[in-house]
């Protein structure tokens, strides 16, 4: 397994791998496969300039992605985002090394913690967090419409 950082000329793999996740768990994401489908070549390229992107490479294939960003408000915060390992590659630590990368992303930024919003009844990704490092903070929220119904709790890690 190989873990990359996307450039900004590498958005059309970026579409790939977002879709892919979208279609595989739209109930993980705020934003919709149709809403994605939607984005335009340059859109895709802005997210990956904005955004640090790791794509988890396994044999030959792109089989998870995770993103970073600095938190809006809390200048010591890193936030993880968009989070997602194919079926096929689950449970071969593919999860475990894109938190990795953005950890290690987040302490060359110097931040000194890391947030993640989860959905409650995402079993799976509260034991990888949870084996990560990453406990309730007890800010609770919902998906944006029109999942607005599926619940999701924040998680921190220091670093």
């Amino acid at each position: 397994m190989k873990i990359v950082r996307l450039e900004a000329h590498e958005g059309e793999r970026l579409r790939a791998v977002r879709l892919a996740a979208l279609g595989d768990a739209p109930d993980a994401f705020g934003g919709t496969l149709a809403e994605a489908a939607a984005r335009l070549a340059d859109e895709w390229r802005q997210q990956l300039v904005e955004l640090p992107t790791f794509v988890a490479e396994l044999a030959g294939r792109d089989v998870g992605m995770v993103r970073a960003a600095r938190h809006k408000v809390e200048l010591d915060t890193g936030e993880l985002l968009s989070m997602w390992v194919a079926p096929s590659a689950r449970g071969q630590g593919v999860g475990d090394a894109l938190v990795d990368a953005v950890v290690a992303w987040a302490r060359a930024e110097g931040l000194r913690r890391l947030v993640l919003d989860v959905g409650d009844a995402n079993a799976a990704a509260i034991a990888l967090y949870a084996r990560k490092g990453f406990v309730p903070t007890g800010v609770t929220g919902s998906l944006p419409p029109p999942r607005m119904h599926i619940r999701e709790h924040q998680r921190a890690r220091e670093l």
